[in-house]
């Protein structure tokens, strides 16, 4: 009990830690976007996603190249994605009077290209089961392999051009420009580097926490990780809805999970070289990803605002979600096989 709750106090702090570089980074990154003309949602779905995702990219290179652990980094991802997909709308909605309004073109566009971003990395997932199995008793596993990791990767790619095509049409002749854009830029660095202590810090805790009570770390990589490194993503986009800037709030949500799962699992993948992929667990997380998502969906395309009673049920969905880890746990329901 005592280790319990030493690496619960770990993770406390390294969610403080985080907390902190996100703070530095959340404000350098919006200033670093106004200094160069972005439009709102470009600068919320490529700026301010890349540099919130960094906790999330941290998650999965240290459990890889640190703790050789990649599934706790996968567990990470998508725990993150749901918790950014429910709690942060619901939070946002939740901090500004009229509820978190949503327009035309961030519901078609980057609401319906994330879906098809966890369409591809769960494709991917796939073809690493079916091209490449490993021996396992009951459950489906494979090895992911650098090529596969290219299908994600090359996704992401058709994203940037997108987002690219975006900035050339916007005006940005009444931007206003930093005197001090070297200083943003180095506050930036440091708010990353504050960030990845503060990653390693909950990676370790999950380990323990694992360890002291005999479940698999990547419980604790979908709750306390997930929950963790999803802080930066909390504060960007709770603050811009708060200073009317819904868009901007909304598209770093979609931006940030994009990039975590068509970057940041990849890369983990590239740099551990083949990894082994247990798509027993893994499909039926997604799943629940991917029924979160269309929630939001829904929810946002109805009258384009999330409203208050609308953000109580997505934190009542995360309600749920948690719950079921916990009956899974005890063995009382079976979807997620180990193995």
């Amino acid at each position: 009990m005592l280790n319990v709750l030493l690496f619960l106090g770990v993770a406390a702090v390294g969610t403080g830690v985080t907390w902190v570089g996100s703070t530095w980074l959340e404000r350098a990154s919006e200033r670093i976007g106004i200094h160069y003309g972005l439009p709102p949602v470009v600068q919320g779905a490529i700026v301010a996603a890349i540099g919130s995702s960094f906790p999330e990219l941290s998650s999965v290179l240290l459990a890889v190249l640190v703790h050789g652990e990649f599934e706790l980094g996968v567990a990470a991802i998508v725990g993150s994605a749901v918790f950014n997909i429910l709690i942060i709308p619901a939070a946002a909605g939740l901090s500004g009077e009229v509820g978190l309004t949503a327009d035309r073109d961030l519901v078609y566009k980057e609401a319906q290209f994330y879906m098809l971003s966890v369409a591809t990395l769960f494709l991917a997932f796939a073809f690493a089961v079916i091209y490449y199995p490993t021996e396992t008793g009951t459950a489906l596993k494979g090895n992911m392999t650098p090529l596969l990791a290219l299908i994600p990767l090359a996704l992401y790619g058709l994203y940037i051009f997108n987002q690219y095509q975006d900035t050339n049409d916007y005006d940005a002749s009444h931007h206003e420009r930093s005197a001090n854009i070297g200083r943003r830029w180095l506050e930036l660095i440091a708010g990353l580097a504050v960030i990845l202590v503060g990653v390693e810090m909950l990676v370790v805790s999950a380990i323990e926490l694992g360890n002291a009570l005999g479940t698999p770390s990547f419980v604790w990589g979908l709750t306390v990780i997930a929950a963790g490194t999803s802080l930066p993503d909390t504060v960007v986009s709770v603050q811009a809805a708060r200073g009317g800037r819904d868009s901007t709030s909304l598209a770093n949500v979609f931006g940030s999970n994009i990039f975590d799962l068509l970057v940041a699992v990849p890369l983990g993948v590239v740099v551990g070289g083949a990894v082994e992929i247990n798509f027993s667990r893994a499909a039926p997380m997604m799943a629940f990803l991917v029924f979160a998502t269309v929630v939001l969906f829904t929810l946002m395309r109805t009258d384009m605002n999330v409203s208050g009673r609308e953000a109580w049920l997505l934190l009542g969905l995360y309600a749920l979600f948690v719950v079921w880890l916990v009956l899974e746990e005890l063995g009382i329901t079976t979807f997620v096989k180990g193995g």
